[in-house]
Formats: structure tokens, sequence, C-alpha cells
């Protein structure tokens, strides 16, 4: 181990002093946000011969991503002047340079979005998940270990089927009525055998890479997404909706439009882990 800042102080002149292609696996953890992330992303792929995406953040872009919802100054102009646990009438927000008595004092510039890792530099492999499960991360090592990674730029710690195929439980038709907010559900009111799209409880499994063993569903959550997009799915966000719209139990527009309004957040719901990621990527704007 030669370079983790949560467990080392090892700095970035260190990285920096190292040969090209010293590091034999770099695990990047992480979204783009800002300039200090685009410069150790490059200097890790200068300095590693393998370069994994590990986890939703650096694959594609997870919750973070879903700042792309808004803008740059928006965004500071929320944090800083009008969320309610700022003190009414701040004005200061933060800058890239600002002169002291001390000296100058600089700050890494925000990009105006997020991006996954694989959008700025060239990336090996793939591990997504929120976290990538523990028996994932082993497999992955090992196989770095004994030589015997896939090709380039594949997905690693998944599997080819869907959290739908790994959930345990029993799948019959489904046509529903609404939709229930997890949260607002009594438990007790919750089949613990019977899937959750057909109790009206939204689970992104129907799309989502399996890998994760279907940990959320075993305890009355339906699947958040973290691993990604399936095999051949192009855009989650759209999967996911085609295939929630059609289990809606009605022919009657109007009606059909109310129960797809109970889903509260559609974006978040569907684009939870991926938006960054995704083929939209952020807010479009006139």
């Amino acid at each position: 181990l030669v370079f983790c800042p949560c467990l080392m102080d090892t700095k970035y002149k260190d990285v920096e002093a190292m040969a090209d292609g010293e590091i034999d696996v770099t695990l990047f953890n992480g979204g783009i946000r800002n300039e200090e992330n685009l410069h150790i992303a490059k200097l890790l792929r200068q300095k590693s011969k393998v370069l994994v995406a590990f986890g939703s953040c650096a694959t594609e872009g997870c919750i973070p991503g879903l700042a792309n919802l808004t803008t740059k100054s928006e965004i500071l102009d929320y944090v800083y002047r009008k969320s309610p646990s700022v003190e009414p009438g701040n004005t200061t927000v933060p800058q890239t340079v600002t002169e002291t008595p001390a000296g100058r004092l600089t700050l890494p510039d925000m990009f105006e979005v997020l991006r996954p890792l694989g959008q700025v530099v060239d990336v090996d492999y793939f591990m997504p998940g929120c976290p990538p499960v523990a028996e994932q991360i082993w497999a992955v090592a090992e196989a770095a270990l004994t030589g015997k990674l896939p090709p380039k730029g594949s997905l690693v710690g998944v599997n080819p089927k869907t959290v739908c195929d790994e959930c345990k439980r029993t799948k019959e038709e489904k046509k529903i009525k609404a939709f229930r907010r997890p949260h607002l559900v009594d438990p007790r009111d919750i089949d613990p055998v019977k899937c959750l799209l057909e109790q009206g409880i939204i689970c992104n499994g129907p799309a989502i890479h399996a890998g994760c063993g279907a940990l959320c569903p075993q305890v009355n959550l339906g699947c958040r997404g973290c691993y990604g997009p399936a095999e051949g799915i192009q855009d989650v966000g759209a999967k996911l909706a085609g295939a929630i719209g059609s289990i809606i139990d009605s022919d009657d527009p109007a009606e059909i439009q109310a129960i797809a309004d109970q889903i509260v957040d559609p974006v978040g719901t569907f684009y939870r882990f991926g938006l960054a990621g995704s083929l939209v990527g952020r807010r479009i704007k006139s």
C-alpha cells in the first residue's frame, strides 16, 4: 500500500516522485468534481499499471452526480447563503484565490458538473457498488494478483444477471394500482416473500447488474441501483421508467398519470447512482 489518504499520510508529492507505472493497481474512489480531483486522477493514471474505477462514484457519478441537476452557482448560493443552517445575511462564498496578511490562500476550482472517472482518464476496469461488496472486492484483487483479469474496459465484481435474478422473492404477474414509499409503509404490511414491485414498492432490480446478492430486498427495501445498468442497457433511467410504467394496471390516461405522480422524485429514483454517467448526464438549459 503506497497511497491511501484515509489510512496513510502520503502526500501528492510522494506520488509525483514515483516512476510512471510504479503502482501496480490503483482503486480510485470518487467522481471528478474539482481541479484537485482531476489532478489526482491524471497523476494516478500516469503512475499506475492498472487503474480501477472503484465504486459507484467513480464508475457512474453516484449520488453526488445528482448535483448535475443544478448549476455550480446555484449550489454555492444555496449552501453559503440560503441554507437554513446559514446565518442570515451571509454573503461569503469560497473563492479560488484569497489574499490574506499571511499570504495567498487557494482552493481548487469547482467544475460546472461532476464527471465519472472514465470521462477524464483512460480506465482499465470498472467496479460498481455503493460500496462494492467485500466478496467482489476480494475476487477482483485475487484476479489481479494471479494475472487473470478480463479484457480492458470490463466491468468487474459483477455477474451478467440482474438483481431480480439474484433476489429470492417470489415473482408473479406485475400489475399495480399504486406506488408506496417504503419509509411511509408499516414494515408489518410488507410481505417478506412477495416481490416488492408487486407490492407497489419501487425496486430498480429489473435493470441493475447483479453482484451484491440482492441485499436491499432482503430487508424490505427496493434495489436502489448502485451496481449500475445491466448488460445491454445504455440509459438506466430510461429503461427503469419504461419498466416501472409498464406495470401500472390501468388503461385510463388520467388514472395512469395519477399513479405515476406517486413516484415523488423520478430522477432521484431511477438515476440515483447513474445520472452523471447517463446519456443526459446533467440538466440541460436552453
